[in-house]
């Protein structure tokens, strides 16, 4: 299959690749936490305590600058995956949309995040979710960065969201500044599988790359706002009481026989270490 393939092409790829990525499935919430999600769920942090993302980061390459001939190159690396499993599951990390973005890291985590079993936790990746990606915010409607598909007119792994993306600034990544403060989240509440979890966050971000939507830099600038809005986050007592409810959570879960997840890890651990550099 060539690198540059139609929509047509694309979306009977992945059809065909659906059956490696297993999608969660949420437990029928209790009467408690059924009248939690009936509220609109909301960031942790006031928008004057978010991290300023116009003076945290910088602006992002201009072209003929050496960062900038790094990000078309990487992006041709991430072109060549285009014909391989790996983009299917790009498609599949693309969705932060709750319940199915709660339990992204799942194999990294050894379990499922749902709101049933593991409310603290899943209202902490929501509510962070949502702070994070109020704090890319401003860099992106300052920039306006044009994102990689706009230029090199390949397709995305989410045609579904061209729409909306070809006007919703490229820099930072937002999935990629989300997907490295949970890794971040999750490590500190489970310091074994931290690594894990580091590398999940990692991967996470280089679907981006693979799905035709972000830049090189955009994804490295959002691990770095991340990291800006974690340590804040420390600082709100809600995100506290929430983070150690869901310690308590996890310590519990991981004391079942057997803790299981319901997405398919084993085919996640054979596509999610292929890098855009291993396309060269």
């Amino acid at each position: 299959m060539p690198v540059v393939a139609g929509r047509l092409t694309l979306s009977c790829l992945l059809l065909a690749l659906a059956g490696c990525i297993a999608t969660p499935a949420p437990r029928a919430p209790t009467t408690a936490t059924a009248e939690v999600s009936q509220a609109k769920a909301v960031g942790y942090l006031a928008k004057d305590a978010l991290p300023d993302s116009l003076k945290l980061l910088p602006a992002p390459p201009a072209p003929g600058s050496a960062a900038f001939a790094l990000d078309q190159a990487v992006m041709q690396q991430a072109l060549a995956l285009h014909d391989s499993p790996r983009l299917a599951q790009a498609h599949a990390d693309a969705d932060l949309s709750f319940p199915v973005g709660a339990n992204q890291f799942a194999c990294a985590l050894g379990l499922d995040v749902t709101q049933a079993a593991t409310p603290h936790l899943y209202h902490l990746l929501e509510r962070s979710r949502i702070d994070v990606s109020a704090a890319t915010r401003a860099a992106k409607d300052a920039y306006k960065r044009p994102r990689p598909f706009l230029s090199n007119q390949a397709p995305t792994c989410t045609p579904e969201d061209d729409q909306h993306l070809r006007s919703s600034g490229s820099y930072p990544s937002g999935h990629s500044a989300i997907g490295w403060a949970w890794a971040l989240i999750l490590g500190e509440l489970d310091p074994a599988r931290a690594d894990a979890l580091a590398v999940r966050g990692r991967n996470y971000g280089e679907s981006r790359l693979v799905c035709n939507v972000h830049w090189n830099s955009d994804v490295s600038e959002g691990r770095v706002l991340a990291s800006a809005v974690v340590a804040r986050l420390h600082d709100d007592a809600g995100f506290r009481d929430d983070l150690a409810g869901a310690r308590l959570e996890l310590q519990q879960a991981q004391r079942q026989p057997h803790p299981v997840t319901s997405r398919d890890c084993a085919s996640e651990a054979a596509l999610l270490p292929i890098k855009p550099e291993d396309a060269r």
